[in-house]
């Protein structure tokens, strides 16, 4: 970050928080609107083909690994790109503040399709993990240049709603993506599952970049910003230790709590100069709302991958019968997204997560209830459409919020610091219930979803402390 006293100054609101310049003084009703249309459009397309690029590798990577013969790197296939995403979050964001978001999003997406070709084209597990590493590094760099474009372009009143449209286009994935990577690997090739995406590429690039070229000089960087290797060293050990923690459950006792200790201490050290001062403390405003989104983001990951197992073992669901319970709550988001866009200021963004961070605790107490007490499926289905919502409600306020707190030469270093959160939150949660769930011999699921539940109990008490210091208007 730039050193505070060579900062122009910025507009402020009554609250004491910065406002982004609006690049237009067009008034427009909606993300849609003529000012708007294609770079939302394009920017909406853009995070479809990564969110299904995700949702269809997951769906087809046990052939994957049949085909390769490399089983025994399944788990690793999965960990290595959530940990280069942590990187390429850090270097997406110094390049954004620095240079603006145009030249960082435009290697992202260029290296996206490398990683995908290097994929694609592999005869080897181990091509495909260097493959899965280059895509999950770019694809996660892809995410912060946006956000700094949402907060650069767009006035205030609209965020809410193009981050609404994100979150649709990570659900919807969600729902169409496995069934389409099924049938182009049953029909053709696994390969074709990466090496198509990237045909769907070239018409996302031609909407997006016109836009963001006429609007270059308004999301220009800040040259003053200089380049923290240091923060680069850190974000590969933050990687290092994200890694050990997700393949702590692949060693045998003692060595697997030993390993999970050591990663979950780096990380705790190395994570702290990625992101904003105070997030690990819970400080009130943009530390805390940081924080909100690590834990969040485990309450609900941590849950989400033990539900349809849980369908599958104890109520001998099929595959198929048991994932429409995430496709209830890919729509319940959706749809809740939709709902906080629309209601814009008449709900605050502290309200809106604290709303959300209360109807998931209600829906993972629910979860726990099903799996302790052999409760009815369809109580199982219904409390998941009730978590999604409560995410859908309160996702896009968190990322509106921290925009919102953060000084334009800042707003890449904190919405890669939103991401990464993110991630780490998941990947901890999901680490903690393997952890426990091999230590626990009695319950079967329900030692799962008690940890989640008090994840979820931690963002609710901490909600509160999304409101920023000086005022309650945010």
């Amino acid at each position: 970050m730039s050193d505070p006293t060579a900062e122009t100054p910025m507009p402020t609101r009554e609250n004491g928080e910065i406002d982004a310049p609006a690049a237009t003084p067009i008034e427009a009703r909606s993300p849609l609107s003529p000012p708007y249309r294609w770079l939302s459009i394009g920017m909406f397309a853009l995070i479809f083909l990564a969110a299904f690029e995700a949702m269809a590798v997951t769906t087809i990577m046990p052939l994957v690994a049949s085909d390769l013969h490399g089983e025994a790197l399944y788990a690793l296939a999965f960990a290595v790109p959530l940990a280069a995403g942590i990187i390429g979050m850090v270097i997406a964001g110094n390049w954004t503040d620095r240079s603006g978001p145009l030249p960082s999003l435009v290697t992202a997406a260029g290296l996206f399709v490398v990683g995908l070709v290097i994929a694609g084209t592999a005869t080897d597990m181990n091509v495909l993990i260097v493959g899965r590493f280059v895509h999950g590094l770019s694809g996660a760099a892809v995410i912060v240049p946006l956000y700094v474009i949402v907060a650069r372009v767009y006035p205030e009143a609209l965020r809410a709603r193009v981050f609404a449209g994100f979150a649709a286009a990570w659900v919807i994935p969600s729902m169409v993506g496995p069934a389409v990577a099924g049938v182009i690997a049953e029909t053709w090739s696994w390969h074709w599952v990466f090496l198509g995406v990237i045909g769907l590429l070239v018409p996302a690039a031609a909407m997006i970049l016109p836009p963001i070229l006429r609007v270059r000089g308004e999301i220009a960087g800040d040259p003053s910003v200089s380049w923290s290797l240091g923060r680069v060293g850190w974000a590969v050990l933050t990687a290092v230790g994200a890694l050990g923690i997700s393949l702590a459950k692949e060693f045998s006792d003692p060595w697997r709590w030993i390993v999970a200790a050591v990663a979950i201490v780096l990380v705790v050290v190395a994570v702290r100069p990625l992101l904003p001062a105070g997030a690990v403390r819970a400080a009130r405003g943009l530390p805390a709302t940081v924080l909100s989104r690590f834990v969040v983001a485990g309450a609900f990951f941590g849950s989400e991958i033990y539900l349809p197992y849980l369908l599958m073992e104890d109520y001998e669901f099929s595959a198929s019968a048991a994932g429409a319970v995430l496709t209830g709550a890919g729509i319940s988001w959706a749809a809740a997204s939709w709902l906080q866009g629309r209601l814009g200021d008449r709900v605050s963004n502290a309200r809106a997560v604290l709303i959300g961070s209360g109807l998931l605790v209600v829906a993972l107490a629910v979860v726990l209830a099903v799996a302790a007490f052999h409760l009815p499926p369809a109580v199982a289905f219904v409390a998941w459409t009730l978590a999604g919502g409560a995410m859908g409600f309160m996702y896009p306020r968190h990322s509106v919020s921290v925009l919102g707190m953060s000084k334009v030469s800042e707003q890449g270093f904190n919405s890669a610091a939103l991401s990464i959160a993110e991630s780490l939150g998941a990947s901890v949660a999901l680490a903690v219930t393997a952890l426990v769930s091999s230590a626990v011999v009695v319950g079967g699921f329900s030692a799962d979803f008690a940890v989640t539940l008090v994840i979820a109990v931690v963002a609710l008490l901490l909600a509160p402390r999304v409101r920023p210091e000086a005022s309650g208007a945010s």
